[in-house]
């Protein structure tokens, strides 16, 4: 069986059509496509069902991208360990990460990360739940440390303190109250957000040793991946309360669009931590993203 057909069909999966994969890969679909049928017709099964528009994976050509891909960027990693060997590393570095992170944290890192190594590339999946970054072909990932496995190595990146912040518009709280303690939003109209997974996540808070957790009403209930912007029209249209990273409504607080509420309640956490598997040697991407990082470390500002 050759590698190469093996290389073609998950350069396919991966991009998720002939084309696409011929387009990143700087080959020809016709060669693509001609690798997989040979690889189908050794394996004596369809590993890919073919439309004029899309491409999808069928159940063995899954369970055969779930056992090629680790694979694949093992190797991927090892080559990329020569890096080492020259002058200005090179090669793609693949992330995993949050929305939050996606938004708040890499914004403020990769611009001068990408300036300082121009021959390295950044792959960013943004994913809200915990993943085993090897198998989904990622380098590294960005979680908060109560998400971490302890098995890896995390490192701070962003800022080290985070606040979540609980708003709405003025003339929402003008029509329904201004709630003085949390408890009160459980008669409030809520704007939440839910996992991919499922899991909605309650709203937390704490004053003077108090931690108090609730489960609020939802008017609108989104995904993070793709709607939290939605989340914040929502809000400044007067639609209901919402609890999100500072960071994300800040420039409605500062504008006035939202006002704050229960301020006193806010809760503060730690910030994310780039973590990565410690068991194998360092992918020279990563490695220079790795100690770029620490450089950073005493210059970004805590902020609470």
């Amino acid at each position: 069986m050759k590698f190469n057909d093996m290389a073609a069909f998950v350069a396919v999966a991966q991009a998720g059509g002939f084309r696409e994969a011929a387009r990143s890969g700087g080959v020809s679909a016709a060669s693509l496509s001609v690798a997989v049928q040979r690889l189908e017709a050794q394996l004596d099964l369809r590993l890919l069902n073919r439309t004029t528009r899309s491409v999808a994976l069928t159940e063995a050509g899954q369970h055969l991208l779930t056992r090629l891909e680790p694979l694949f960027s093992e190797m991927e990693a090892s080559l990329d360990v020569l890096n080492g060997f020259r002058n200005k590393p090179s090669g793609t570095l693949r992330l995993n990460v949050p929305t939050s992170a996606a938004r708040i944290v890499l914004p403020e890192v990769i611009a001068g990360f990408l300036g300082r190594y121009p021959d390295i590339r950044i792959k960013v999946v943004v994913e809200d739940g915990f993943v085993d970054v090897l198998s989904v072909g990622c380098d590294a990932g960005i979680r908060y440390d109560e998400r971490l496995e302890q098995d890896m190595i995390a490192i701070p990146i962003g800022p080290r303190v985070q606040r979540f912040v609980t708003a709405a518009a003025p003339g929402y709280l003008d029509l329904y109250g201004r709630p003085a303690h949390p408890r009160e939003l459980l008669t409030h109209s809520c704007l939440r957000c839910q996992f991919s997974g499922g899991n909605k996540p309650t709203w937390k808070f704490e004053r003077d040793g108090e931690q108090i957790e609730i489960d609020p009403p939802e008017r609108l209930l989104v995904t993070p991946s793709g709607a939290l912007d939605l989340t914040v029209s929502a809000a400044v249209a007067g639609l209901g309360v919402v609890h999100l990273f500072e960071d994300l409504l800040r420039p409605q607080l500062d504008s006035g669009e939202l006002e704050p509420i229960l301020e006193p309640w806010w809760p503060t956490f730690s910030g994310p931590f780039l973590y990565y598997p410690g068991r194998r040697h360092l992918p020279a991407p990563l490695r220079a993203f790795v100690d770029y990082l620490h450089e950073l470390s005493q210059a970004l500002p805590s902020r609470a």
